[in-house]
């Protein structure tokens, strides 16, 4: 009897590929915002641009790429498939191409950048300015209301025709505008700027007093403004649906379960270092800041590159027992309850490991902001011999662990660095934790067979699909 996930494989043989209809879009121009972008490319006076779109406008990525030809004359190039999320610039892809500058199309994370000129052309999504005023005024019935009104990039240009509705009724509503890439150290006093956005704060009681009002659909953007601003409401509007809630996302349990994961991170022995993104600017910079502090609380790390995080991938490093994941503030946030290890944020492993940093309430989910002259930085404290070292009981485990927070000189040989025979000559080699891990395993993969298997001539293989090859013989029913 057939299922909804099998048949008898006739309708597969039969089936052959054709091009996946687009959604038909009226005004390219408008929604690419063409006359923008090509005066951004004949002002710098670009000969090669990178085009980069998300999976969901590459219909559109060949007739946007002609008209920017048309309109600047100079070389287009695009970029579809993203080494990590599509929000991030990709400003390794683009140099391959000898790219001079990047246009972004579609939604960003406003992470800064540090090497190409950047554009972001975030597509004007429609909002229905009249229906979200209403649902605003029902949420907020008091004209004295301190609110803060955030959006999704997509709806940013809107924003002014809903000021211009609500600030007449409502002095003291305040309303976020971008500021791509300026980094969050710059910021003016009295002045908020995160994730991108700029928003000055005039409630008497600093941010805290303030409610936040989001327009766009619910998502990672959503989840980092509500951990990073805990201690304000929220409630938002979203333009799809024209529907408006109070958000009920528990933000407590949220907290409980990232703080559960730093419990783990102070019991890890071995921390592998993710690096999710290769073009936000300063992830080189904490890189090495996480490499120094692991070292100074006695835990092995290891950098890795995977692109992006998956349970099969990360499942590979059984020796690791947490992973930190550097990346943008919107992708540093991974659910990790179908991973083989937990992973942390920059900002739960300094909560582990730093001593001087104690949980104020306040969540980070940018890890620039923790960068030597950022506004959450903290020194690490100085080195302690072994008899002031205080002992410490996991929550998890129950275990006594002791405080190993040190800064030994740096030794020839890593401390765990074992020798060993590498061959019948007798020669000694170096094997990294890693390999005697390795070497404790008791499948280690297909083995070589070097010199035992015979050498022959390559040979035609089959020719068809799995279901059916050319070669095989059918069963009549």
């Amino acid at each position: 009897m057939a299922t909804a996930f099998s048949s008898d494989g006739e309708a597969a043989l039969r089936r052959a590929p054709g091009p996946v209809a687009a959604a038909p879009r009226g005004d390219l121009d408008g929604f690419y915002e063409t006359d923008r972008a090509a005066a951004f490319v004949r002002g710098g006076a670009f000969r090669k641009v990178a085009l980069q779109f998300p999976d969901e406008l590459l219909a559109d990525a060949a007739a946007v790429a002609a008209r920017m030809e048309a309109a600047t004359g100079a070389e287009m190039y695009i970029l579809g498939d993203t080494t990590y999320g599509s929000c991030c610039v990709d400003e390794v892809a683009a140099e391959h191409v000898g790219a001079e500058a990047l246009v972004h199309y579609g939604p960003a994370c406003l992470s800064p950048c540090g090497k190409l000129p950047v554009l972001h052309i975030f597509g004007q999504q429609p909002l229905d300015v009249e229906r979200c005023a209403e649902v605003f005024q029902e949420f907020y019935p008091d004209r004295q209301s301190h609110v803060v009104v955030l959006s999704d990039v997509v709806y940013a240009h809107a924003m002014g025709e809903l000021e211009q509705q609500l600030c007449q009724e409502y002095p003291n509503v305040v309303f976020s505008s971008v500021a791509c890439g300026d980094p969050p150290s710059q910021a003016l006093p009295g002045e908020v700027r995160q994730f991108g956005r700029r928003f000055p704060v005039e409630a008497p009681g600093g941010l805290q007093d303030c409610a936040m009002f989001y327009v766009g659909a619910e998502g990672l953007a959503l989840t980092s403004f509500m951990l990073t601003w805990n201690r304000c409401p929220f409630s938002s509007f979203d333009p799809a649906t024209g529907c408006g809630r109070r958000e009920t996302f528990n933000v407590n349990r949220a907290l409980m379960r990232r703080l559960y994961l730093v419990e783990r991170a102070r019991d890890a022995g071995v921390v592998g270092i993710l690096v999710g993104t290769l073009g936000v600017a300063g992830y080189l910079a904490v890189l090495q800041h996480l490499r120094e502090l692991l070292r100074r609380a006695g835990k092995r790390s290891y950098t890795l590159a995977v692109g992006k995080p998956n349970p099969a991938k990360l499942a590979n490093f059984l020796e690791v027992d947490v992973f930190v994941l550097v990346a943008c503030a919107q992708n540093s946030l991974l659910d990790s309850s179908d991973f083989y290890r937990p992973v942390v944020t920059p900002y739960e492993l300094e909560l582990a490991c730093n001593p001087a940093r104690e949980w104020t309430g306040n969540y980070l989910t940018d890890f620039r902001d923790l960068l030597p002259g950022a506004c959450a930085h903290v020194e690490l404290p100085p080195a302690v011999c072994a008899e002031e070292a205080v002992p410490d009981v996991s929550l998890i485990t129950g275990d006594m662990r002791a405080v190993r927070f040190c800064n030994p000189p740096a030794p020839q040989l890593p401390p765990s660095t074992a020798l060993a025979c590498r061959d019948q000559t007798r020669a000694v080699a170096e094997i990294s934790p890693a390999a005697s891990f390795l070497e404790s395993r008791s499948w280690r993969g297909l083995e070589q067979q070097l010199g035992k298997t015979p050498v022959s001539k390559a040979v035609q293989g089959r020719r068809g699909i799995a279901i059916a090859y050319e070669d095989e013989g059918r069963e009549e029913p």
